[in-house]
């Protein structure tokens, strides 16, 4: 069984369906692409899914040890290349305002952010740059 069943809505807009939830989610072409930039753009969704995926991955390692991380946040700063026209760079800023971590769990959620699947599926050209502010 398909993971995602998709389709062309026209005017450079798609429509994907997570099949096992039932979800769905909207993309168009960014303005400085011929779209309307009314919804993520398809290499925004590679950025969303690298900053998702990294804190999933220190989720996991967080609850194994009993730590809560709710409350990260982080942004997403997509940087374009025009020649060929593809993401030249990721940056991501992940911020934490609740009890300092010790290093070595710090430490421990920086290895497992650079190394979620997403981080590592990603052609090593792409430049990513994460700062972690904990």
């Amino acid at each position: 069984m398909p993971t995602i069943k998709s389709s062309y809505l026209g005017n450079l807009r798609t429509q994907a369906n997570h099949v096992l939830s039932g979800n769905a989610l909207i993309t168009d072409a960014p303005l400085d692409n011929n779209g309307k930039g009314e919804a993520f753009s398809p290499t925004d969704l590679v950025c969303a899914a690298l900053g998702s995926c990294m804190v999933t991955i220190m989720g996991i390692v967080a609850e194994r040890d009993g730590i809560s991380l709710e409350g990260l946040s982080w942004e997403v700063t997509k940087i374009m290349e025009s020649s060929p026209r593809k993401i030249k760079e990721i940056q991501i800023d992940f911020h934490w305002s609740g009890t300092p971590f010790s290093a070595s769990f710090s430490q421990k959620l920086k290895n497992a952010a650079r190394t979620c699947p997403v981080a590592l599926s990603l052609d090593p050209l792409l430049i990513q740059t994460i700062n972690f502010d904990f």
